[in-house]
């Protein structure tokens, strides 16, 4: 495996960010939620994690631009808490 060859990611709703870059994510995030939507799945969740809040404000501002997204919130106890943000995506 070369290191430059795309890595296969589950496409199942819940999309961690732990595993990658922070620069990837300004793309990541609408490429997955693009994914998601083409498979049926209108409800993600995506990990963030708790610390400084920097990464929980990008993502906040990337789901605030894209069209598709119809509301996003703080996940609640037992889904990650402040860690993590619960999305809904338009169905069409």
């Amino acid at each position: 495996m070369n290191n430059n060859d795309p890595i296969e990611y589950p496409i199942d709703g819940t999309l961690d960010l732990h595993t990658f870059n922070p620069r990837e994510v300004k793309t990541l995030i609408p490429d997955y939620l693009d994914e998601c939507r083409r498979r049926g799945i209108n409800s993600a969740r995506i990990i963030h994690g708790k610390g400084t809040g920097a990464l929980r404000e990008t993502v906040h501002a990337i789901l605030a631009r894209l069209p598709y997204v119809v509301s996003y919130r703080l996940a609640g106890h037992g889904s990650g808490e402040w860690g993590a943000t619960l999305v809904e995506l338009t169905t069409d």
